[in-house]
């Protein structure tokens, strides 16, 4: 194989995710051809309504996924927490690069983090999931829905349109992008998406050549985090634009899990944690999907999904 096409979508971020895996792709072959194939989806054009409102699971991947069962591209640079659970029949996320940070951050220009933001203040963020864990801890605040790229979103904030904006940590990094006040959002306290931070890897089921060609760039606990993460979500059938939050840390041969769940308003927050073995991850993720639902979070989501439809 010389030559191979990478499937992304148009955003300064997709790029510098497909771009990454070019290069090391180049880095291992130096005699290797790569292209990149640019692909708008429909989580792309449509900016004027929340995400959580558009409907329906992979509102960034749909088209980009049908380039690749069409032999249009041999592969795709996925956001995993943009992922759904369930992928066509055919395609399979089959490598995972070492996971960035997880954590979300606050942007300010005036105001030093969560507790300096005034009373009442606007905060900006397209994620339901932000949304209930800030509103969970400062319930005075105002979120609203913020769309667009990373960088619309931080040049909003910048125009001064809001007090704050949350965004993901890795995207920041990724792009060397930042505001004048800036605090991390970790956990315990303000857990992440499912899977934030890392990449995954799609292709063709059949094509074990791109299969061998990407096994290198695997990370192995990076996999287990993200089994842990994305069986939770499989198991409460829930999409990436839902208040659902997970966070996974291996230790040895243990993986320890915490889920979240809460209504949008903040209210409701259900909060466990199991730990199981590294090699069981996925049915430590279904474990605690069945706790949280025993505990409630089967009445919160479907009160979730009925506010946006």
């Amino acid at each position: 194989m010389n030559k191979v096409t990478i499937a992304t979508r148009g955003s300064k971020l997709a790029l510098w995710q497909a771009e990454h895996i070019t290069s090391c792709l180049k880095s291992q072959y130096p005699d290797l051809e790569v292209q990149l194939l640019k692909i708008k989806t429909k989580g792309d054009k449509i900016l004027d309504v929340p995400l959580a409102k558009v409907g329906g699971k992979g509102l960034f991947v749909k088209e980009i996924e049908e380039a690749l069962l069409d032999g249009r591209a041999d592969l795709a640079v996925h956001s995993m927490k943009d992922v759904p659970t369930e992928l066509p029949k055919g395609l399979i996320v089959g490598v995972h690069p070492e996971r960035e940070d997880c954590t979300d951050t606050l942007l300010s220009v005036h105001h030093d983090g969560l507790a300096g933001l005034p009373e009442g203040a606007t905060v900006g963020t397209s994620s339901l999931r932000r949304q209930a864990q800030l509103l969970s801890l400062r319930p005075d605040l105002t979120v609203v829905d913020l769309r667009g790229n990373l960088d619309t979103r931080v040049g909003k904030l910048m125009d001064g349109l809001y007090d704050a904006i949350v965004v993901a940590t890795a995207g920041l990094n990724r792009l060397n992008i930042s505001a004048p006040k800036a605090e991390i959002l970790a956990p315990p306290t303000f857990l992440p998406a499912v899977a934030q931070g890392a990449l995954g890897i799609e292709y063709r089921l059949d094509d074990q050549p791109i299969a061998d060609l990407l096994s290198f760039l695997n990370h192995e606990q990076t996999i287990i985090e993200i089994q842990a993460e994305r069986a939770f979500l499989t198991g409460l059938d829930g999409g990436c634009q839902v208040p659902i939050a997970a966070w996974s840390q291996v230790s040895g041969d243990t993986v320890t899990l915490t889920g979240f769940v809460a209504d949008v308003d903040g209210s409701n927050p259900i909060r466990l944690h199991t730990a199981g073995p590294s090699d069981e991850a996925w049915a430590v993720g279904c474990r605690l999907a069945e706790m949280v639902l025993a505990a409630g979070a089967r009445e919160i989501l479907d009160r979730v999904y009925k506010q946006t439809s």
